[in-house]
């Protein structure tokens, strides 16, 4: 079966895509300790996956020492950092890529050891993940997790502020554009959902008040990038992480309608079938599809992600329920997945126990096509 519409041409904002197969966001926990920048192995594992004229999404980055909740992950707020970032980014743009990093902070979705001098996580308010929950410390036992700071009032402004410097050195690293983690329960989704943000201030209480801090956000970003390379990522019926609006429609139809004029390179929607993949197998049952419930809303590019085949992505693109697709864990062991979806060849299983930490196993050993036929 020929997947027409998944590799036709597409543009997102200044950039010509020659397929619309989008490698997604994959936190894979092995960023150089203890600067906690991309190393040669990095460079490696998103080398293999570039392809020219296809969009990567980097994985989730902290903007700040304090926007940790795992460890091994890649920042973007030092020069280390920023220089292991570079060296990704000219892989990348070597083989004809063009790579966007998503901006990321967690939120309650950390641990005291995780955080600089030992203190509590921040979030909106004080409300614990639920208890069947379990977390690990930096030093990796598993823990329940604790309840976290509310920020104060004043300093909201400055994490907004992390994310505006976040976005100036993915910049500086030079990449073509970010995305900012709106999703899976960390720090911007806590801000969105009832739930998690029981503010009486500008930031809580009514829905628009509750989408303050993600315009702010994205307002600071669009002024370091220009909106038209800057793109957000929703989940709007998702469960990761405790997280769960009880009604997602009427927030996510602000939400959106909010967004849609600022003219941003691309909405980006983790389906609600696939919440919480990262951490097991899921498929929850008899969940409503984001991207037809609010394609309606948004005149812009939509990305959406969640359990897509090569052909449930055509169709979707064909149906015009949205306009790209992101694929995570079949990129992993498919380094070039692009090409096997186009010429129809098999797909190499992943191995779940490899996703997170390690080094090359499960990593950048995975065979691409060629490789196969010719053993």
């Amino acid at each position: 079966m020929k997947l027409k519409s998944l590799f036709s041409p597409l543009t997102i904002g200044p950039y010509q895509l020659g397929h619309r197969l989008v490698m997604a966001p994959l936190t894979r926990m092995r960023a150089e300790k203890p600067s906690l920048a991309p190393r040669r192995l990095n460079v490696e594992y998103y080398a293999q996956r570039a392809t020219a004229g296809g969009l990567i999404i980097a994985e989730a980055s902290p903007v700040a020492a304090t926007a940790f909740g795992s460890p091994g992950v890649p920042g973007i707020y030092s020069d280390a950092q920023i220089k292991g970032w570079r060296d990704v980014v000219d892989a990348v743009h070597a083989k004809g890529g063009v790579i966007f990093l998503q901006l990321w902070h967690v939120g309650r979705v950390s641990h005291s050891s995780f955080q600089p001098g030992g203190v509590l996580p921040v979030a909106p308010s004080a409300v614990p993940i639920p208890a069947e929950l379990k977390t690990g410390t930096a030093d990796g036992k598993s823990t329940s997790y604790e309840t976290p700071r509310a920020l104060e009032t004043s300093e909201v402004a400055g994490v907004v502020e992390a994310f505006r410097q976040a976005a100036a050195n993915a910049k500086a690293a030079g990449f073509d554009g970010v995305e900012i983690h709106g999703a899976n329960g960390y720090l911007v989704e806590q801000f969105l959902q009832s739930h998690t943000n029981l503010r009486t201030d500008q930031y809580g209480g009514s829905i628009e008040n509750r989408t303050r801090f993600l315009m702010e956000v994205t307002q600071a970003v669009i002024g370091v990038w220009g909106a038209d390379r800057v793109g957000i990522r929703l989940s709007p019926y998702g469960v990761a992480n405790g997280s769960g609006e009880p009604d997602p429609m009427p927030l996510y139809s602000h939400v959106i309608k909010a967004l849609d004029p600022l003219g941003l390179a691309y909405l980006h929607f983790v389906e609600p079938r696939s919440s919480g993949a990262g951490r097991a197998e899921v498929n929850w049952q008899n969940v409503p599809s984001a991207m037809e419930l609010f394609r309606p809303m948004w005149s812009g590019v939509l990305i959406s992600a969640g359990g897509f085949t090569g052909e449930t992505a055509d169709a979707a693109i064909a149906a015009g329920h949205a306009d790209a697709i992101a694929f995570g864990r079949i990129f992993i062991s498919n380094p070039d997945l692009p090409r096997r979806l186009q010429h129809g060849f098999p797909l190499t299983p992943y191995n779940r126990a490899t996703f997170y930490g390690g080094d090359v196993a499960g990593y950048t050993d995975y065979p691409v096509h060629d490789e196969l036929a010719k053993a």
